[in-house]
């Protein structure tokens, strides 16, 4: 079944979003320029990143233990360059994430706690044309969050062990789903995206060749858009309910 086309609420009467990742730099590749020109508009940005990356890397020579205090480090760096100052670390293994009810649990939390209007997380369905993007941490990080928006984080006898207030979700923005249904103009804030990304100093082992393709791929994406030649966008899926 096709997705419905986008609806998204006018980001005037967005006050809190929350952006759900799998890994540390995930939602640098896939928002970062949406984050910043949201957090220009004066919302309130957090990211909840589920693992810490410890399978991540090109540097055969730093002790493994160190990682995830490397790669929390270099996704709050990141984050500053969008202007998301709020991170939440679930530190999951990394290469093992399923929707299990203790991380849809965690996620609940984190949603009553932030009390967003909108979510962003990977979607749960593979993307057939792009493998690499459905990575199964991110597959199960996206299923987990859709199972926390609906119906779990607005319903008071979900997870009665948690003491923060229910908060219903209706908004949800995947990256990376294979239907396309909506597209940010990110022009202005390309280079924070880069600066975001580039922040990942232990996963690029070509920050040069890097920036240069993420900015071919979103000039593409604006083609796509039917932006101008010179613009940049980022591509989202963007799913409403109970509307």
């Amino acid at each position: 079944m096709s997705v419905p086309a986008a609806n998204p609420r006018p980001d005037r009467e967005i006050e809190r979003v929350l952006a759900v990742v799998a890994h540390p730099d995930d939602i640098d590749f896939a928002a970062a320029g949406t984050v910043a020109s949201w957090t220009k508009a004066g919302i309130e940005v957090h990211y909840c990143v589920v693992t810490d990356g410890q399978e991540g890397g090109f540097e055969p020579e730093r002790d493994r233990a160190d990682i995830p205090a490397v790669r929390r480090a270099e996704q709050t760096a990141a984050a500053e360059h969008v202007g998301v100052t709020d991170l939440h670390f679930l530190g999951y293994a990394d290469g093992a994430v399923d929707p299990t009810r203790e991380l849809v649990r965690d996620i609940v939390r984190v949603i009553r706690q932030v009390r967003p209007q909108r979510v962003i997380s990977s979607s749960p369905e593979r993307n057939w044309e792009r493998l690499q993007v459905s990575h199964p941490d991110h597959l199960a990080a996206g299923e987990a969050t859709l199972r926390a928006c609906y119906p779990a984080a607005g319903n008071p006898y979900a997870f009665t062990e948690l003491t923060e207030a229910a908060w219903d979700v209706n908004e949800l923005w995947l990256v990376e789903h294979p239907e396309v249904n909506h597209y940010v103009d990110i022009t202005d804030t390309i280079d924070q995206k880069i600066a975001a990304l580039l922040s990942h100093t232990s996963q690029h082992r070509n920050p040069d060749d890097l920036a240069a393709r993420m900015r071919q791929l979103a000039q593409r994406r604006a083609g796509l858009a039917g932006l101008p030649k010179t613009s940049y966008a980022e591509p989202f899926t963007v799913i409403r309910w109970g509307i």
